[in-house]
């Protein structure tokens, strides 16, 4: 009986332990409730045909391939899984990526992950609402090196039917770009 009592006072401890205020309990149904910046992820939802250009270097033209991607918002609507598929240097090409905005940080966070590689590139930035631009900065691992090196990608929405998204490496203050891939919703 003893032991019975003891439990039930260390569960009532715990329960008011954890229990909430109102305002607190507020800040966490806010912080899973799908916002304005969810709604501009979800235009860009559905089936998309993908023009890639790839760089290796300034000087030289681009390699040029096709690919398609498939967007969906998961979760409720928190976030956006992104798949694509295509051939890159020859090469079948897969790719995953998953974007949300976090309400709490007031941020996109988004991660990549492909079959060229075993890292997971994890990127943060805000969207230009005048402009319908969403720019993201983080880092990818260099297997060359073994270092992270710093990475910029900028969403642009040019239409209901079509966005650019571009990928740059960055070195100090300098930019290289070194990915453009303009799509066009499947009708």
């Amino acid at each position: 009986m003893k032991k019975l009592i003891l439990l039930s006072v260390c569960l009532l401890l715990s329960f008011t332990a954890f229990s909430q205020t109102p305002e607190e309990m507020k800040a966490w149904q806010d912080n899973m409730t799908p916002g304005k910046y969810h709604k501009w992820l979800t235009s860009l939802n559905g089936d998309w045909d993908a023009s890639v250009k790839m760089w290796m270097a300034p000087d030289q033209p681009p390699s040029e391939s096709k690919a398609t991607t498939k967007n969906e918002m998961i979760l409720g609507g928190l976030y956006q899984r992104s798949q694509h598929t295509g051939n890159m240097m020859g090469m079948p090409f897969m790719g995953e990526s998953i974007t949300g905005y976090d309400n709490a940080k007031k941020e996109f966070i988004a991660t990549w992950i492909d079959n060229f590689g075993s890292s997971i590139m994890l990127m943060k930035g805000q969207l230009d609402e005048k402009t319908n631009t969403l720019t993201l900065e983080g880092s990818m691992m260099d297997p060359a090196t073994g270092q992270d090196m710093k990475v910029k990608e900028v969403f642009t929405i040019l239409s209901e039917t079509s966005h650019k998204f571009e990928m740059f490496i960055v070195m100090g203050d300098q930019e290289m770009k070194n990915m453009e891939i303009t799509y066009t919703k499947k009708t």
